[in-house]
């Protein structure tokens, strides 16, 4: 149930999405909101938050229960999400790690790794990153210039990457390479894995406690099995298959972000006082904040639309690509207009609000820049 909206109920939401979510509600206030200043303060969550957070059952519910995974459907990952943005936690990677990563595994991994490694990404015994970035491609895939050279049983990795979130983390790696002409997605158990470096941890805008690092391979061997898919030169196909879901999960988690933003600027405005009254009492006050309410409740049912196509397989790439666009763009535009009520607190990174106002604007870039959505959505005209 939405705190904003007490009446508002999803139509793909059953009880059991309702039951987690006060799970998951619990869980990240007690175990998450206390610990931002100390995990932004060390560029990364505790390693044994993932195993926790694994141990309460929140990891991997979406991965098929055959192989160790939760079983369960996209609303529940959605559900979880959500709840970790309400709790104001701009730091733990459970995005990149439960409802993106794993999927890579779970779609294109053999039977045999998926029995190995789903398992293990459940409990946060294992955390997956995915290398796609690299520090002279962005959104432009097709220049990807890390290589995956075949040597026998093996594949020999060179090159490097940017902006990996969980970074730090990672003990599985999802690698965008180029396989001669074409990509391939490759994975890699990093743990003592020669020719494998984590360069500098990335010092960012915002999403302090985010683990963001470089990576670089050298001569990096790696299995020639751990080719997901089987077949060299299928991973343009695989991450455009992928990616409808970032792009929805993006825009989730900034209308999540955006309602969290507005709740905690009501609370705000009901407590401070300026020329004898509460500054809610104030007109513009009221109407910023007015505006800010209409303004997620449309996002919220853009959203909610998009996760019941995404469900009944219907999604297409320019509705995702909407629903990433627009809920970027509204949340930098709701956390900045609800910062300036709080006045100089708004600038101190004390409050939640400052931590969501510098961790929102890079939702306007990863996933693909809103730039890149447009050109995929006018591609639908």
């Amino acid at each position: 149930m939405s705190d904003l909206f007490p009446t508002y109920s999803p139509a793909w939401e059953s009880d059991d999405h309702r039951l987690l979510r006060k799970h998951a509600a619990q869980f990240f206030r007690k175990e998450a909101t206390p610990n931002q200043a100390k995990w932004a303060k060390q560029q990364q969550v505790d390693r044994e938050f993932w195993n926790k957070t694994g141990s309460a059952g929140l990891l991997g519910l979406n991965l098929p229960d055959e192989y160790g995974g939760g079983g369960a459907d996209y609303g529940h990952e959605v559900v979880v999400a959500q709840e970790r943005a309400y709790a104001h936690d701009t730091a733990f990677g459970f995005v990149v790690h439960s409802v993106l990563g794993s999927q890579y595994i779970s779609s294109y991994a053999s039977d045999e790794q998926k029995k190995q490694w789903i398992p293990k990404l459940v409990s946060g015994d294992m955390v997956i990153a995915v290398a796609m970035s690299e520090p002279g491609t962005g959104s432009d895939l097709q220049s990807i210039r890390t290589t995956a050279v075949r040597d026998g049983d093996d594949y020999v990795i060179n090159g490097s990457k940017t902006f990996i979130s969980n970074g730090s983390h990672c003990d599985l790696l999802v690698i965008v390479a180029r396989t001669g002409d074409n990509l391939s997605l490759i994975a890699a158990e990093t743990n003592g894995l020669d020719g494998f470096e984590r360069g500098r941890a990335l010092d960012k805008i915002g999403q302090h406690g985010q683990d963001t690092r470089e990576l670089s391979f050298t001569d990096m061997r790696v299995p020639a099995a751990n080719l997901l898919g089987g077949v060299e030169g299928k991973g343009f196909a695989q991450l455009m298959e992928q990616l409808p879901r970032e792009r929805l999960t993006i825009g989730i988690d900034c209308v999540a972000v955006a309602e969290a933003a507005v709740l905690e600027t009501i609370k705000y405005a009901k407590e401070r006082k300026a020329f004898g009254q509460p500054i809610i009492e104030f007109q513009n006050t009221k109407f910023v904040l007015a505006e800010c309410k209409a303004e997620v409740l449309a996002g919220k049912t853009l959203i909610d639309h998009c996760i019941q196509q995404y469900q009944s397989g219907d999604l297409d790439a320019a509705t995702a690509s909407i629903a990433k666009m627009w809920g970027s763009d509204k949340l930098v535009d709701i956390v900045d207009r609800c910062l300036q009520i709080f006045g100089g607190y708004g600038y101190m990174m004390d409050y939640p609000i400052a931590q969501m106002y510098a961790a929102a604007r890079v939702q306007k870039i990863y996933g693909g820049t809103n730039e890149i959505m447009k050109v995929l959505i006018a591609r639908s005209l």
